[in-house]
């Protein structure tokens, strides 16, 4: 069977690649070629009689099939991480005070709360979903155990890091006049992808003005959903049927990325 061929390691950097966007990259965190890192890859579109990637000008994306692939393929990683957990790891108990970024809390990350809720059930979880700015403030004042948000609003080393790319998005509908300052949704004036995205406009010489100014993700998607203005919002957040995605060719910058940090108070606490 094809399914017996398939193994989780390979599972692993499938995963690992769509994740990053990049073969180059993962081929240079796991210490293999790229060219190793290619044969993998279409070894695997060989077994699958697929094609699992498109490549773009910044990597690779997954295609429609690669992407109902990946949710298979994370589905099974995260069942089998689970089960080594449990039977490897001694009851813990306890409370843990968990801080998630708005900007950066996903679907994901609500999934791998639930899988390590399966994994510790007598953990007792304490979840706080804020702003970025306000969960730094939480942090320095000791009031969290692990935190997820943006590397730029805490002092402490992370765990583990990863990039965020941010995406200038419209509704679908939206005109951009070229004569006038360019209208802005963003978050609030403390928030680091604002003065990115702020810094960005400056220093390409583009006019611009803050017509709406939000902490909630939520009513940063409605405001540009009805056409306030352009913002800056990882994918994850971009809802491809009313909004639409802005090219350099718009005259806006390039896309930008934020580091991104998961980062507990006690190593090897969880």
């Amino acid at each position: 069977m094809i399914s017996e061929q398939i193994g989780l390691g390979l599972l692993r950097t499938y995963v690992a690649v769509c994740r990053q966007g990049s073969l180059s990259r993962v081929a240079a965190q796991t210490g293999k070629t790229q060219s190793a890192m290619s044969m993998q890859m279409r070894r695997l579109e060989g077994l699958l009689q697929r094609h699992l990637f498109q490549r773009t000008g910044r990597g690779v994306v997954p295609t429609a099939a690669g992407e109902l692939f990946l949710g298979y393929a994370t589905r099974i990683l995260a069942l089998g991480d689970e089960a080594v957990a449990r039977l490897q790891q001694a009851s813990i108990g306890g409370g843990v005070r968990i801080g998630l970024a708005e900007e950066v809390t996903t679907a994901a990350l609500s999934a791998a709360l639930g899988r390590l809720h399966r994994t510790y059930p007598d953990i007792s979880l304490d979840a706080m979903v804020e702003h970025s700015v306000a969960l730094g403030r939480l942090w320095s004042e000791d009031a969290l155990d692990v935190m997820i948000a943006p590397t730029s609003v805490v002092a402490a080393d992370a765990v583990t890091t990863w990039n965020v790319e941010l995406q200038w998005v419209c509704a679908q509908d939206y005109v951009l006049d070229h004569d006038r300052p360019l209208d802005l949704a963003a978050f609030g004036a403390t928030c680091p992808w604002r003065r990115r995205m702020i810094e960005a406009l400056v220093a390409a010489g583009r006019e611009h003005r803050i017509v709406l100014s939000c902490q909630s993700v939520t009513g940063l998607q409605a405001a540009i959903e009805n056409g306030l203005g352009v913002g800056l919002l990882p994918p994850e957040s971009v809802r491809t049927a009313s909004m639409r995605v802005l090219k350099t060719s718009a005259g806006l910058p390039s896309r930008s990325r934020s580091n991104t940090a998961f980062t507990r108070t006690t190593a090897g606490q969880l």
